[in-house]
């Protein structure tokens, strides 16, 4: 199963239909508790599995996830193997692999990648197992632990490539972190192993971040990352906190919650984004320089140095999933976009709490166009009853169904479209 094969560009209709799991199900009634677009429905996986963050689908509908470790020694993590082998969409048979919790997992051919805070391993996995065969090797090692742990994954299309986010320790690399009105630390020591993206040779074992390419800098937190079907990388950026709480003199509550931006970023080598000295500000439309370093919500400085990204949202999102839609079952208007997972905010007050929802943003000629429109809403309810459900991973089947993960109760939904 190569990379064309997991997006699904080089299956012939008839290898599609010899495996149950790639015939299009009948739907939830409520398709899981969210909304869709019409002519859209969804039918629930596999629920209470844990805290599920990234995931990756097979060419024969296998599905495998990536947990993070929870509370109770019933929330462990590791990989999670999904097969379904009725067709009515949901996964009948479960197995897992590997122990220790994480975000980032990636299929190649013959091989699975999953990543823990510190480590990313590779599974051989030959093509239509659900078990990886044998113990993993270490591909990568000694990544710098705590703060934003999310070590999330990207291959290139030849599966030669992976990329690996390494997100920073603290918000915006204070003095006193988190703290009012302490200033930042200049240069700030913490961009040399953190707040970046990392390439390494995908069959390399023991390298390093030393050994390997600080590919891309000044990004916060790139917990959404995915090279696209051209070979460009972009990956999402979770922007910084707390600036009306440390700068009260400079923000209000309000401005606080709806800044900063979240991101879109096209990302080449040598890139920096200007996290902490730079913030991007949705109402002003371009990067500004952060009050730690000396900004007034305004000023620009040293900003005007850094790249700006392709694309932003509103404040506090949380972007964490991050897929390109290369399918044909989805209406044409949705081929080589992009939809992106929203984790939803916890910082927003005095305002609503926002987010929690997978967005689509159309692409042409290689970038964006136009602005993002919400696909699939309903994952959380504002002071609400039932289950509360937090999107993190995007995954696209071979048959053009779109897969999305929730870390909050653990649900996982399979989106099909049947037409209007």
């Amino acid at each position: 199963m190569n990379w064309k094969m997991i997006a699904g560009l080089s299956l012939t209709a008839a290898l599609l239909s010899a495996y149950p799991a790639n015939r299009l199900p009948s739907c939830d009634p409520d398709n899981g508790g969210i909304t869709l677009p019409d002519g859209f429905c969804a039918v629930v996986v596999a629920d209470q599995v844990g805290r599920a963050r990234h995931l990756a689908v097979a060419a024969n509908g296998d599905i495998f996830v990536a947990l993070e470790d929870g509370r109770g020694a019933a929330a462990k993590g590791g990989v999670l193997a999904l097969r379904d082998t009725s067709g009515d969409g949901k996964a009948d048979v479960r197995e897992t692999a590997g122990t220790g919790g994480g975000t980032g997992i990636a299929l190649s051919k013959g091989a699975l990648y999953f990543s823990t805070a510190t480590t990313v391993y590779r599974f051989a996995l030959p093509a239509g197992r659900l078990q990886p065969v044998g113990e993993p090797s270490v591909i990568v090692k000694d990544l710098p632990p705590g703060g934003h742990n999310a070590r999330n994954l990207a291959l290139s299309p030849d599966g030669k490539t992976l990329f690996v986010n390494v997100g920073s320790p603290s918000n915006v690399c204070q003095v006193a972190d988190r703290s009012n009105e302490s200033s930042g630390k200049d240069p700030c020591p913490e961009l040399a192993t953190r707040a970046g993206i990392w390439r390494f040779d995908a069959d390399k074992q023991d390298q390093t971040e030393e050994t390997g390419t600080h590919y891309a800098t000044g990004i916060r937190n790139a917990v959404g990352m995915v090279v696209a079907p051209d070979g460009q990388l972009w990956s999402t950026q979770h922007g910084r906190d707390q600036l009306f709480q440390n700068w009260p003199k400079l923000f209000t509550a309000e401005q606080s919650a709806e800044k900063p931006s979240e991101e879109l970023l096209r990302v080449n080598q040598g890139d920096d984004f200007g996290w902490p000295y730079c913030y991007h500000d949705l109402e002003l439309g371009h990067l500004v320089l952060a009050p730690e370093y000396g900004g007034d919500g305004k000023q620009v400085g040293r900003c005007a140095q850094k790249k700006e990204p392709a694309l932003a949202f509103p404040g506090h999102w949380a972007p964490d999933g991050l897929l390109f839609y290369t399918g044909s079952q989805f209406p044409a208007s949705y081929r080589g976009g992009v939809f992106i997972a929203f984790h939803g905010s916890w910082n927003r007050a005095p305002l609503p709490q926002a987010g929690y929802r997978v967005v689509f943003v159309p692409f042409k000629d290689g970038k964006p166009v136009g602005t993002y429109q919400t696909f699939a809403d309903g994952f959380w309810h504002e002071n609400g009853t039932g289950p509360q459900h937090r999107p993190v991973g995007l995954a696209q089947g071979p048959d053009g169904s779109l897969y999305v993960t929730d870390d909050a109760a653990g649900r996982i939904w399979r989106v099909v479209y049947k037409g209007r």
